[in-house]
């Protein structure tokens, strides 16, 4: 009597047990779900770049060289007179086209694809771009931003926490793993479990520089939406310059004041700092607003910005790595770090193949627990739907002419 209540007690943790991993299934997919689009998204302008040769810079000749800044916005409003420049950006890859943010008269703006070396617009959207869409898919599952950060952000940077408690117990539960750069495993002629085994314990260890990455700074992003809720802040940074009234000119009666050419503020930020490379020029919103160029200086990880004074070209402030704190230096590091998109396409390359190598651990982690819970799920049912089966001991057929006997060993007749 107490091995059977011993055992329907055994039976029912059991249970219990398999019905607690059947519910981790949701958990498990959601994971696989953000390190799927987190990797598309690492390429998703490379994609776009394939998909649409709108984005694409391509030169008419050998020889050809990129336009200025000037150039390009007199060309942009040669084709599109009614457009006012916003912004010109040039990208980091020289395989794509600038991007120039434009509004129109009737409030509606878009963003203009310029060949950097003819200035002709060779397309242009206004809409949810594929680039836009699988970030926002990845970062805040396009839930909209209402009051703060949304559930989305909070629910997909929270998965930093078990990546990095992940990352920690693995290192503590397989020793040595060092070995595992050293003499690679995978035994691909023992079975699936062994093979995906194998294959989730190799891709862990290549993967944890890219792993420890990826989950402190999904952590910061976190953290950051829980300071910005509460209205806290870290940043060290003032409020923005405005021009002074008496440094804007005096212009005809229905016309705008006079200012610097673009050319002129991205030299004058070359001048102020040699090391810093202009990458983008922000235009004034309105008279009492400054030219912003910025681009990468010497740490290649943040953008420097310097305002400019539209009209005779002073420089009214300026924000370098060295006006950062250095809580601001680490912090402000955290995007870059997270999407890779600072140095170039082989960098990219590289977070795809990291990204990809996580989406497949992710996966066989996924398949070893499936197929573990479904075995013991089936362990589970099997005994209990044999003992419906089972004929009573009240109805047991006589023994058989042919059947062993437990005494003698020998057949009855």
């Amino acid at each position: 009597m107490v091995t059977t209540i011993g055992n329907k007690k055994k039976s029912s943790s059991k249970l219990w047990f398999l019905v607690h991993s059947w519910l981790a299934l949701p958990l498990w997919v959601f994971v696989f779900f953000v390190c799927l689009t987190g990797t598309i998204a690492t390429v998703s302008q490379e994609i776009v770049w394939l998909a649409n040769p709108a984005v694409r810079a391509s030169p008419p000749s050998d020889d050809a060289v990129v336009l200025g800044y000037d150039a390009i916005m007199e060309n942009v409003l040669r084709e599109r007179p009614d457009a006012a420049v916003q912004f010109i950006s040039r990208p980091v890859k020289s395989q794509f086209a600038l991007t120039v943010r434009v509004s129109y008269p009737d409030a509606t703006s878009a963003s203009l694809y310029v060949n950097p070396y003819t200035g002709h617009i060779q397309g242009s959207t206004s809409g949810f771009s594929f680039q836009q869409f699988i970030r926002a898919l990845h970062g805040w599952l396009l839930m909209p931003f209402t009051n703060g950060f949304n559930f989305g952000w909070y629910a997909v940077s929270f998965l930093g926490l078990p990546m990095l408690g992940s990352l920690i117990t693995g290192l503590v539960v397989y020793k040595r793993f060092w070995r595992g750069f050293m003499r690679p495993r995978l035994r691909a002629g023992q079975g699936a479990r062994v093979f995906w085994g194998d294959f989730h314990r190799l891709a862990g260890i290549w993967s944890i520089p890219f792993i420890a990455i990826i989950s402190v700074t999904a952590v910061w992003f976190l953290i950051q939406a829980i300071l910005s809720d509460n209205h806290i802040s870290i940043s060290t940074e003032g409020p923005p310059a405005v021009v002074a009234r008496t440094d804007i000119p005096v212009a005809p009666a229905g016309q705008r004041p006079s200012i610097i050419s673009l050319d002129r503020a991205a030299q004058i930020a070359h001048e102020t700092f040699p090391d810093l490379e202009p990458s983008f020029v922000s235009l004034p919103f309105n008279a009492y607003s400054h030219i912003e160029v910025g681009g990468r200086g010497s740490y290649p990880l943040l953008f420097e910005t310097m305002d400019i004074n539209p009209y005779n070209g002073a420089v009214a402030g300026t924000r370098r790595v060295s006006d950062r704190s250095a809580l601001e230096l680490v912090t402000e590091s955290m995007r870059p770090l997270h999407t890779g998109d600072f140095a170039g396409l082989w960098l990219k390359l590289v977070y795809f193949l990291f990204g990809l190598l996580l989406t497949c651990m992710v996966l066989s982690g996924l398949m070893i627990w499936t197929k573990r819970t479904v075995k013991q799920t089936a362990g589970i049912l099997r005994p209990a739907s044999a003992r419906r089966g089972e004929p009573s001991a009240r109805k047991r057929p006589p023994v058989m002419a042919t059947e062993t006997s437990p005494l003698t060993g020998g057949r009855h007749e």
